[in-house]
């Protein structure tokens, strides 16, 4: 999106934790999010590429984060249907539950960056806060309807639009293609 690499990371991160960790449907078919071991190594799998390390995540931080892409997803479908005062209503409470406080930061032989959280937080609180503070960023900008629930039919993942004139519609190529290939079939028959 090029809010700038930290924020595009953690909205990256929002959206994997509600396409991971939500149930719904999946490119045409019925998705059961995973549960027990499963759903920690996918939650660890989800928060590496928004970390600047790896993390062990316990079955209790899994859980939580569980919640927190429920009501993540809540801002994306809010986004979705056009509604952006609901999105923003659902951010500023994750927001305030988080007790997000951005801050800067260095350690690890990194330079100075942005924290979305304050000191001392658990792993899930601490994603939590960020990724509620990177989808305030989106809101809070002329990009604000580049969030996403894909369009094709038994599909309700979620997405961000980095396209450049703003006309994503699906969640991923294979979701794009279904459509394609379902029009052109009604077209031939």
């Amino acid at each position: 999106m090029n809010f700038n690499s930290h924020t595009d990371a953690v909205v990256a991160v929002a959206v994997t934790l509600v396409n991971t960790l939500t149930a719904g449907e999946s490119r045409g078919r019925p998705y059961a999010p995973p549960s027990g071991e499963e759903r920690t190594a996918a939650v660890s799998l989800a928060v590496a590429p928004g970390a600047s390390r790896s993390y062990e995540v316990s079955a209790e931080q899994a859980a939580e984060l569980a919640g927190v892409a429920e009501a993540l997803r809540t801002v994306f479908e809010s986004v979705a249907a056009g509604d952006i005062d609901a999105a923003a209503h659902h951010t500023n409470r994750l927001l305030a539950e988080t007790d997000a406080r951005p801050h800067l930061d260095r350690h690890d032989g990194e330079p100075w960056h942005v924290h979305f959280h304050g000191r001392g937080g658990t792993l899930a609180g601490d994603w939590a806060a960020s990724c509620a503070t990177g989808l305030a960023v989106v809101l809070g900008s002329e990009l604000c309807d580049r969030l996403g629930v894909c369009t094709a039919p038994h599909c309700d993942r979620v997405y961000v639009d980095t396209s450049r004139n703003g006309t994503r519609r699906f969640c991923s190529t294979p979701c794009q293609n279904r459509v394609k290939t379902a029009a052109f079939r009604a077209r031939s028959a």
